[in-house]
C-alpha cells in the first residue's frame, strides 16, 4: 500500500482519484478504461486500481481487501507498484508475491513497477532503470508523480498483454458480424478483407476466442517472437533500451 497505484492511475487516465501519502487511501477498486498507443494489442484495456496489499489487516479494513482480492482474481495482467524508495521494498515485494500464491493467482503474468524514482538519488535511480531493462520479467522503472518512465511503462504493458494473445488466420462468413466486432474490441487485427464467402482476418486474439473460432481457421499461424516486428512497427519495450526513435503518445 501507499506505493502510487492512484498517482499512476490518475496520471494515465485523468480519473481524479485520491491520491495521497497515507496508507489506504483507496478502499474500494476503481476501473477506468485506458487508451494504449502501441500496435501489439487493441488499444483500449481496463486498469483497477485496488487497496493496497499489507501484512495482518485491520479487522475492519477485511471488506475493502477482500475486493481487491476478487479483481486480482479476475485480471488478465497484475501490474505490481513497488515504492522503491522504502528501504524494505524488496521485503514488501516478496510479501506480496507470496499473497498472490495464497489467493491462486501466482500464476497470473505481472508488470513489476519501480516506482518513486523521484525520491531516490541519481545513482539509485540509474541501477534500478538498469536492473529493471536487464530484468528477464516484466519490469520497468518509473515516477508515477514526476511522469519519467511512463512510455516505458506503456511498452510494457502492452508487451504483457500482447503475450496472452495467439495469432489466427480466419475467414467468417458475413453472417459472423458480432465476432468480427468481438475480435476487434479483444484483440488486434493486422489484416481485414473483405472477400467473396466472407471476411478474412489475419490477427491476435485471446486463446479462448481462438478456439471458439478454430471451426472459421484458414491458416495454421507459426510465428517466432523475432519475426513479429514489423518495419512498420515500433517495439515500445525497446524503446526504453534506446533502440527505436521515441514516437509521441497521448493518454
Amino acid at each position: 500500500t501507499n506505493a502510487g497505484k492512484s498517482t499512476l492511475l490518475n496520471s494515465l487516465t485523468r480519473a481524479g482519484i485520491l491520491a495521497e501519502d497515507i496508507l489506504f487511501a483507496t478502499l474500494d477498486p476503481t476501473t477506468r478504461r485506458v487508451k494504449l498507443p502501441g500496435y501489439k494489442t487493441h488499444p483500449e484495456v481496463l486498469l483497477t486500481d485496488t487497496v493496497g496489499f499489507i501484512q495482518k489487516l485491520p479487522t475492519q479494513l477485511v471488506a475493502a481487501f477482500r475486493a481487491t482480492l476478487e479483481e486480482v482474481k479476475e485480471a488478465d495482467l497484475l501490474v505490481h507498484l513497488v515504492d522503491v524508495s522504502n528501504p524494505c521494498w524488496r521485503k514488501q515485494e516478496v510479501s506480496v508475491t507470496n499473497v498472490l500464491e495464497e489467493i491462486g493467482a501466482g500464476d497470473k503474468p505481472i508488470v513489476r513497477v519501480f516506482n518513486k524514482l523521484d525520491l531516490l538519488n541519481s545513482e539509485d535511480a540509474e541501477m534500478l532503470k538498469y536492473e529493471a531493462v536487464c530484468s528477464e520479467d516484466f519490469s520497468v522503472a518509473i515516477s508515477s508523480l514526476t511522469g519519467e518512465g511512463l512510455s516505458d511503462f506503456v511498452a510494457v504493458v502492452e508487451d504483457a498483454l500482447s503475450d496472452l494473445l495467439v495469432p489466427v488466420e480466419l475467414e467468417l462468413p458475413y453472417s459472423c458480424g458480432n465476432e468480427v466486432n468481438l475480435i476487434h474490441e479483444v484483440g488486434s487485427i493486422e489484416v481485414i478483407d473483405y472477400r467473396e464467402k466472407g471476411t478474412y482476418v489475419m490477427g491476435r486474439v485471446p486463446r479462448s476466442l481462438a478456439m471458439k473460432l478454430d471451426k472459421y481457421c484458414v491458416g495454421n499461424i507459426e510465428r517466432s517472437e523475432a519475426s513479429s516486428e514489423t518495419e512498420d512497427e515500433i517495439d515500445w519495450a525497446a524503446l526504453g533500451k534506446g533502440r527505436h526513435t521515441k514516437k509521441e503518445a497521448s493518454y
